[in-house]
């Protein structure tokens, strides 16, 4: 690996970290310093140790690898073996954990419409594909794998307006399940010309995938307090009175305007049941898109081996496509963001307290991603896409109940406790379908 990937791997790490400590400070951000810490070394590592372990491909032939590499990756004729599984159940441990958490330095901010936050966000995850495509040495890039990304960029708007209408936890809970589905579904069934996964034990897949969906369903009927939520501190620390900042902390400068304009977006102005309403739609929506962001990428690696497929010789290892995806999320984000200026007559809502705390959360989705992919290369789709779209959910909501007091009352916490339920036991059922 080159010693310059090195540096600028270590940088952005130091960077990041500091901020989100910064940001946040007290004991929560001590933890979130400590939560993005360990697990980028630990996908730092990965990368080194698989970049010198995948096939290459070329002139369309792929070229076999020494028994010393095959030792070192593990890999046997029968298929995927003890270090497979470990490196994959740590993938998806470090996935689940930044999955759950990314969202929660912007949660005591406003970030307006989130139309400025989602376009830092996802320059942030850029510079992540950057970095770990010079960490696997440039492999080649994929135009195909850029739908992936506008198809989640597409989704990742409705992300502020979700956590605004329905709180972090339960968007997060609901968007996770339509996820899981659609992810399970095409992966399972071979959809948009992907090759269908087998599965030993069919009919665990299916009651898993249908409790999936019955969950996001209980889901609709837990009553979140958001703007309790809001005004909210993350925690307050012994030396630190206050770190809360509402929305008329928050600064907002209009760009060429000389008046300020209301921090109050669109969102703020809808009746409460309104905003349940639309909340579960637009988390509906999103968890449809993310499923399908890993499609391009599967579509290539399913017509790798056919020789008349324009995608002849593709990669196997998912991490070489995540550069060309992420490029997808910023190109596309890029785009929605200018349509919104153009739309706002160049006049966009920029909150500047929103830049940092958007920066770490990109960061710290760009790392779980990369993890997603190498739990799907290690374990599968099938046996990934329960894990890493549902338990982030879990501590999502841990962060909504805990900390931002989202969920209050005897009934919300009874059925939430049940869709918690219904989710690990789907989640558990379809991984242990495959295995």
């Amino acid at each position: 690996m080159d010693h310059r990937a090195v540096l600028l791997t270590l940088c952005t790490l130091l960077c990041v970290t500091f901020a989100a400590d910064q940001m946040i400070g007290g004991k929560a951000g001590s933890i979130l310093y400590i939560i993005m810490i360990y697990p980028n070394c630990v996908i730092i590592k990965l990368c080194l140790f698989t970049s010198v372990n995948t096939c290459l491909f070329k002139d369309g032939h792929s070229h076999e690898l020494s028994g010393a590499k095959l030792s070192l990756l593990g890999e046997t004729s029968n298929g995927t073996n003890t270090a497979d599984l470990t490196y994959g159940f740590i993938s998806c441990a470090v996935a689940v954990v930044f999955y759950g958490s990314n969202f929660v330095p912007v949660k005591k901010i406003d970030t307006g419409d989130g139309m400025f936050f989602q376009w830092v966000l996802c320059a942030a995850i850029w510079i992540v594909s950057l970095v770990t495509n010079l960490i696997l040495n440039c492999p080649r890039f994929w135009p195909l794998a850029m739908l992936g990304g506008a198809i989640w960029a597409t989704g990742n708007i409705t992300v502020v307006p979700i956590v605004k209408t329905i709180g972090l936890g339960l968007g997060l809970l609901i968007w996770a399940s339509f996820n899981l589905l659609m992810g399970w579904a095409s992966s399972r069934f071979g959809w948009f010309g992907i090759n269908a996964e087998s599965v030993g034990k069919p009919v665990l897949n299916y009651i898993g995938a249908g409790l999936c969906l019955l969950s996001a369903i209980v889901f609709f009927f837990v009553k979140s307090d958001v703007r309790t939520a809001e005004e909210t501190p993350l925690l307050i620390a012994a030396e630190t009175p206050l770190l809360s900042i509402t929305r008329r902390d928050t600064s907002t400068h209009t760009v060429n305007s000389e008046d300020a304009a209301s921090d109050d977006s669109w969102v703020d102005r809808l009746r409460p049941s309104t905003k349940r309403l639309v909340g579960f739609s637009m988390a509906v929506f999103a968890g449809l898109l993310y499923g399908s962001s890993f499609i391009p990428v599967l579509y290539m690696k399913s017509h790798a081996d056919d020789p008349d497929s324009h995608f002849h010789g593709a990669s196997q290892f998912d991490l070489d496509y995540v550069f060309a995806q992420f490029s997808g999320i910023l190109l596309t984000s890029t785009v929605y963001f200018l349509i919104y200026c153009a739309a706002m007559k160049n006049k966009p809502k920029v909150f500047f307290k929103a830049i940092l705390p958007g920066f770490a959360s990109g960061t710290m989705w760009g790392v779980a991603t990369c993890c997603f992919f190498l739990a799907n290369n290690y374990l599968s789709p099938v046996v990934s896409f329960p894990i890493v779209t549902t338990v982030p959910g879990l501590i999502a909501a841990v962060w909504g109940v805990v900390v931002f007091k989202e969920v209050k009352g005897l009934r919300n916490f009874l059925v939430l406790g049940f869709a918690f339920c219904l989710v690990l036991t789907g989640a558990l059922l379809t991984g242990f379908s495959k295995v």
